[in-house]
């Protein structure tokens, strides 16, 4: 694969927010990745960008591209990444960090660069090296239907402390999942009486967590979902205590737990994402003793993509699936090495989207390259739809 030519660009994601482009041009053509940006992120992740902010990452990233073009790359697996990843540890061992957010980047162009490299689409690629090839399983969809938290502004002074309330359908086809989400999403539009959207377009409301759930069981049993919740607790958590200001309640991490545990089994609970604060290994532990059969409880802030923190997480007990967002680690080896332990683990996976997203569909062809059980992409919004559509168009591709 010879680099022709590489562009580093500035753009706008979904919130308005500047984040990172890069185009690529080989003999095969053009190829266009960027990164998306996560409002509520674990101190685990590796930053986004320099110390010194985006501005500083683009110059660096400049100055990197020129240095990688008129060079060959021989890409036919995601490990030969390794030669690029060489060459940015020792570019910046000299000028400083690019930032996560560059280096997946760099990662996710140059993979689609060598997928067209074999006439393969992204998703044959990676499914080539991590699953032998085999037809692929579609993920379903987790969409966020309610917002709350750091998701979302506050409707007549307040709004739900919990992040994220979630529709998870549990079809045969991806289509028919994605198709029931949608008019489940419209239904509890109606039952909110809501007329504003927030971060991923969920639906605002100044409902109390109890309440959202109350109205999301009613949506669920109609359209025949499972139901789910990214607590995000981290982002409502200081020196030990849980802060609830919905309800002005203030919970210990005991009474953390147990208030877990009876959401739960009040409202037949599927999905628990993050329902202790990030560093509460043994927190997790609970919830997950005390989760139904079947029932996800899910690390994101607590792992980070971090093949460190899932083996922690995983000997410990504590999660039983993760959330994979490849720009939390900023490696695209790093996340193979993840997805390989869950899968030695039976640790369910869920490939996400951040609440900053542009209109790359790359995480669709990760999802389903990699093999994950989910994908984590919203409901509406073009930059959501579009990572829909293409799993819809690879799932109608394999069924011809």
């Amino acid at each position: 694969m010879f680099i022709k030519r590489v562009v580093p660009r500035i753009i706008r994601n979904s919130r308005n927010e500047k984040t990172i482009q890069i185009e690529l041009t080989t003999y095969e053509g053009k190829f266009i990745a960027s990164a998306p940006s996560g409002k509520s992120t674990g101190k685990h992740e590796v930053p986004s960008y320099n110390s010194k902010g985006i501005g500083r990452s683009r110059v660096l990233l400049k100055a990197f591209c020129k240095r990688i073009t008129g060079k060959n790359y021989l890409l036919k697996k995601i490990d030969d990444l390794k030669k690029l990843r060489s060459a940015i540890g020792k570019f910046e061992a000299r000028f400083g960090r690019m930032g996560g957010n560059v280096t997946y980047t760099l990662d996710a162009v140059f993979l689609k660069a060598a997928a067209a490299d074999k006439n393969k689409e992204l998703w044959e690629f990676i499914n080539d090296e991590v699953n032998n090839g085999l037809k692929p399983k579609m993920p379903m969809p987790v969409g966020n239907c309610i917002g709350g938290g750091l998701h979302s502004k506050l409707t007549r002074g307040k709004r739900p402390d919990f992040q994220e309330f979630l529709l998870i359908p549990k079809e045969a086809s991806f289509s028919k999942a994605v198709t029931k989400n949608f008019h489940a999403y419209l239904y509890a539009k109606g039952l909110l009486k809501a007329q504003k959207r927030g971060d991923e377009g969920a639906w605002r409301t100044d409902k109390t967590n109890e309440e959202v759930l109350d109205i999301l069981k009613k949506v669920g049993k109609k359209y025949g979902v499972r139901i789910g919740m990214d607590i995000a607790a981290s982002t409502f958590y200081d020196k030990g205590y849980y802060l609830y200001k919905n309800k002005n309640l203030i919970r210990d991490k005991v009474d953390q737990a147990d208030y877990m545990e009876r959401l739960a089994k009040k409202f037949g609970v599927f999905y628990m994402e993050d329902g202790m604060q990030e560093e509460d290994f043994g927190g997790f532990r609970e919830t997950l003793s005390a989760a139904r059969k079947g029932a996800l409880v899910v690390g994101d802030d607590l792992t980070t993509t971090n093949l460190a923190r899932v083996r922690r997480a995983v000997a410990g007990k504590s999660i039983n699936a993760m959330i994979i967002k490849p720009n939390q680690i900023g490696s695209m080896i790093e996340v193979k090495k993840v997805v390989e332990f869950c899968k030695r683990h039976k640790i369910k996976m869920i490939f996400s989207h951040r609440s900053g997203e542009t209109m790359d569909n790359a995480l669709a062809d990760f999802a389903v390259g990699f093999g994950a059980h989910f994908i984590k992409c919203g409901i509406y919004g073009r930059e959501r739809l579009i990572k829909l559509k293409r799993v819809m168009d690879i799932e109608k591709g394999l069924n011809k």
